[in-house]
């Protein structure tokens, strides 16, 4: 039974992972989103905050926003979400808004992450609502995306500010 469980996180983690790569191509941070409902994909999000000038245009907060439609509620819980990076605290505090049960991500954010690194908002028991966390899943993959984004930013700007632009 456990290892079905472990077949479908991966099966939808792939599908979070294709939205990051979208935003790779939009030349974002990789971060991907989606939300499943009876084992349906209901939300689906990529960061673009540089693409829309918008600080809320978090891959999980577009993914909330489409998965709320579909469902008529802005209560999802009945729902897992799929992230190949920790949510940030805004994030992380729209899920538990959203009372998303349970969330699955890939790789841990040591800088801005508040579902275990910073701070862990889905477990605080001052709220009305905790969200079970399943952590490193596909994490090599999503890891190796944010690592190559960064590398190749770094490359950009050096060459930018070396007045050598592509």
């Amino acid at each position: 039974m456990e290892l079905d469980k472990t077949n479908i996180d991966e099966k939808y983690m792939k599908e979070a992972y294709k939205q990051a790569k979208k935003a790779y191509d939009l030349g974002e941070v990789p971060i991907g989103c989606v939300i499943v409902h009876e084992g349906v994909i209901i939300g689906r999000g990529y960061n673009r905050r540089n693409t829309d000038k918008n600080t809320l245009a978090h891959a999980e907060i577009t993914a909330i926003k489409r998965a709320s439609r579909i469902i008529g509620d802005w209560r999802l819980e009945e729902c897992t979400m799929y992230v190949t990076l920790e949510p940030c605290q805004m994030c992380a505090g729209a899920i538990v808004q959203a009372r998303i049960p349970r969330v699955v991500m890939a790789c841990m954010n040591p800088k801005a992450g508040c579902a275990g690194s910073i701070l862990n908002i889905f477990n605080m028991p001052e709220f009305n609502h905790q969200v079970e966390a399943v952590r490193g899943v596909m994490e090599e993959e999503c890891s190796a995306l944010l690592k190559t984004f960064f590398k190749e930013l770094r490359i950009r700007n050096k060459l930018e500010k070396e007045g050598k632009t592509e």
